[in-house]
């Protein structure tokens, strides 16, 4: 199971460092562009800049031959530019009418067609060379008096772009790596509650595979004898039937608390919400565990602290009343009174055995950093206290576990057991006390005693 778990872990992580590749990939594609186009819109600029300059700075003058027309003069207007623009790598070309070339800056013409336009052009020529132009026509009253042709090279937008290409690559295989590593810790801990979680829900079914087929075995068994001898004895039939009755009705107890774990799990325990008072609840309750205490030869008793609520403007018939549901409230009490009865013994002890059940009303401590969803001025305490064995500091950890039980090959180990012998009683219990905004603490010494504390909050407004 832990390869599945480490396969799932690689999975999660190698997930992680994909998706934020292609994020780092595509962020790095637009900053490529962001950039190339910005230097490329410089460049243009600058072109556009030279071209105005010089073509304010052009010489026009009448041409000698034809009365009334106008020429450029080349050399008086070009060569006073020429070393203003050798700083800036930008070149100049001048074509007559017929778009013949007539004065460069370039040692070498360039074999390239004019293609008039005051937008930016990128020119490939031979030998790898790349130039950016931008070609002005210059005209007087409606007349072509040539083209002015300005170039700059292209290595001041390659230099930087292969740098920043370079910048970039290297961030992303360092950010990808930094992810792949880091997404291989998050998934860690990501998959720690769900490996958690499986390993109970794993030993959970274990468990429960256990206490089900036990009592089904022992009632095939028996159907079995019964089918196999159909003449047997009367009384033995009986007795067959009454085993079969009772480890029917155990697994019925088995199921349903199964499944009412599972609806808390799920949060749809549906509770009927209503004013319960908590102190006629216990007496019900003591009075239905009485014989069960009595045939233990147990003193069960119910102590009743009377509430110090001078100045409170309390009803007195309220002072003990929560909000809750009265069938798993008296749930909730019945499994951890049997539970006390089932492990308090009379016989071992010279003491007198007994369990005691005290009911108080007291003002809010918080014990734990949970928030209640119901915040009350005052809450009831449930003590459920016996002189049993009492319960192992190694134990009191995992009493709450479902189906956990003491080892019972430990004469000092008290057996964390429901009366339906499941392991089943407290789990269920926990689950009750958290549906009803409650708290729930155990306190034990070996052969001294246990004692569950519930605290209810209390509610008079229900």
């Amino acid at each position: 199971m832990n390869l599945l778990f480490q396969s799932t872990r690689r999975r999660l992580a190698l997930w992680y460092t994909a998706v934020t590749a292609v994020l780092l990939l595509l962020f790095a594609t637009g900053v490529y562009f962001y950039v190339r186009n910005t230097l490329i819109d410089r460049i243009d600029d600058t072109l556009k800049h030279v071209v105005e300059v010089v073509d304010r700075s052009l010489v026009i003058q009448p041409l000698a031959e034809t009365k009334g027309l106008y020429g450029v003069n080349v050399d008086a207007s070009f060569n006073q530019n020429v070393d203003n623009l050798e700083d800036d790598h930008i070149d100049l070309e001048w074509f007559n009418p017929n778009q013949n070339l007539l004065w460069s800056t370039f040692e070498q013409a360039i074999d390239y067609p004019l293609h008039p336009s005051r937008s930016g052009e990128t020119v490939y020529l031979s030998g790898d060379r790349i130039l950016r132009q931008i070609v002005q026509k210059v005209e007087l009253d409606h007349r072509v008096l040539g083209y002015l042709r300005v170039s700059h090279p292209w290595f001041e937008v390659t230099k930087p772009i292969n740098q920043l290409t370079k910048d970039l690559i290297l961030g992303i295989i360092l950010m990808v790596l930094s992810v792949g590593g880091i997404g291989w810790f998050l998934s860690g801990i990501a998959m720690k509650p769900v490996q958690v979680s499986y390993s109970s829900l794993k030993q959970f079914t274990a468990d429960a595979s256990h206490e089900l087929r036990n009592p089904i075995a022992t009632i095939q068994t028996n159907v079995q004898m019964a089918l196999a001898y159909p003449e047997a004895e009367p009384q033995l039939q009986q007795r067959q039937l009454q085993i079969i009755e009772r480890l029917t009705q155990k697994l019925g107890r088995l199921v349903n608390d199964l499944l009412f774990l599972a609806r808390a799990d799920s949060g749809i325990v549906q509770l009927d919400w209503q004013a319960v008072p908590l102190d006629a609840l216990l007496i019900d309750v003591i009075e239905e565990q009485r014989i069960a205490a009595t045939q233990k030869g147990l003193f069960l008793s119910l102590h009743i602290v009377a509430p110090e609520i001078d100045g409170e403007n309390f009803n007195e018939e309220d002072v003990f009343t929560v909000k809750g549901d009265w069938d798993y409230l008296s749930r909730l009490f019945t499994n951890l009174i049997a539970n006390a009865i089932e492990h308090t013994s009379n016989s071992e002890e010279s003491r007198e055995a007994a369990v005691e059940v005290e009911l108080a009303l007291i003002k809010p401590v918080s014990k734990t950093m949970r928030v209640r969803e119901t915040p009350s001025q005052f809450e009831l305490e449930v003590k459920v206290k016996d002189n049993g064995k009492g319960i192992s500091e190694s134990s009191l950890p995992h009493i709450f576990d479902r189906f956990y039980r003491g080892d019972p090959a430990r004469s000092t180990q008290r057996e964390i057991d429901t009366p339906t012998g499941a392991g089943l009683g407290l789990a269920i219990a926990k689950a009750i006390v958290e549906n009803h905004q409650g708290e729930i603490q155990v306190e034990s010494i070996l052969k001294q005693g246990t004692t569950f504390t519930i605290t209810l909050p209390q509610s008079l407004d229900v």
